[in-house]
């Protein structure tokens, strides 16, 4: 079965309550099995538009990932980075 990754792109207007927001990612992150491939970083963009923090999250499969994305605890922090940056989020498959 392919595995689930969640891809981020972000531009944190402010800084302290994204913390507030990464900490209670974290914890999701640890309750639905989640592998941090990519979580911030040195970055550049190649093609396009750049923003300056990408992360990429390693789940077991597509399901799992959307199971974290809905989740109550990963809701609840989303509630809190809204304010705290402007981006991307993106769930995609990976090949088999």
């Amino acid at each position: 079965m392919p595995k689930g990754y969640i891809i981020v792109r972000m531009t944190v207007t402010d800084p302290e309550t994204y913390k507030e927001y990464a900490a209670m990612a974290s914890e999701a992150m640890r309750q639905y099995g989640c592998k941090p491939l990519v979580r911030g970083g040195r970055s550049e963009a190649l093609e396009g538009e750049a923003r300056p923090r990408n992360v990429v999250l390693e789940f077991e499969s597509y399901e799992a990932a959307r199971t974290y994305y809905f989740s109550p605890e990963y809701q609840a922090a989303i509630e809190k980075r809204r304010p705290a940056g402007i981006g991307e989020v993106v769930l995609v498959e990976g090949v088999d």
